[in-house]
């Protein structure tokens, strides 16, 4: 599917004459390892948002709690639509009023290995393994490291899809959860949510 196609949900719910989000540009994927980015958003909610480089646009989840390098832990995530590519990047306020209106800053960003196999151990194409329900991958962030699973545990026909976001391997001394989102620093720019939100004012 093409990234036009892809991205119509994305930019439906958005007005890009109020928004400073990207609206998205057709695009192949940049050769090298796939990207991928988690952005602390303060909107309604207070979330992380975990998106993976998937060819040509960043599969997107919202994450609660945030991810963890704690193996104990297994967080909720819900799928959201497809974004662009350069969304790895945006880091603002969306406007009130407009979808996800809050401030976003990007927590962590990097590369990532895709990990998935089948029962016989040969690799298997990483959309694949999203759309049958698992994937594994390894992380090469600034903050995060190591392997990572999503698995799907709702398949969304009677409630909404979910998955669980978990870092595989044993427990380490040193694995902590996620910090404070409040206190937590954009690697980018180093600022706060505070910060970023007291910078557009």
């Amino acid at each position: 599917m093409a990234a036009e196609d892809r991205l119509r949900t994305y930019r439906g719910k958005r007005d890009f004459e109020r928004t400073r989000e990207p609206s998205g540009k057709a695009a192949d994927g940049e050769g090298g390892q796939p990207r991928f980015v988690v952005q602390i958003h303060e909107a309604r909610r207070m979330h992380f948002d975990f998106r993976l480089q998937v060819d040509d646009v960043l599969k997107s989840w919202s994450v609660p709690k945030g991810p963890s390098s704690d193996p104990g832990d297994k967080r909720l995530a819900v799928p959201t639509e497809d974004h662009p590519l350069e969304y790895e990047n945006f880091e603002g306020v969306i406007p009130k009023g407009e979808y996800g209106g809050g401030t976003v800053i990007v927590w962590d960003n990097g590369t990532y290995e895709p990990l998935s196999h089948d029962r016989r151990g040969r690799p298997v194409d990483f959309a694949e393994s999203l759309d049958r329900g698992h994937a594994s991958f390894r992380l090469h962030g600034t903050k995060l490291h190591g392997e990572y699973a999503l698995t799907r545990f709702r398949s969304g026909q009677d409630e909404e899809e979910a998955w669980l976001l978990v870092r595989k391997g044993p427990a380490r001394s040193g694995a902590h959860g996620t910090p404070d989102p409040r206190r937590a620093r954009s690697v980018r720019t180093g600022r706060t949510l505070a910060q970023v939100a007291a910078g557009e004012e």
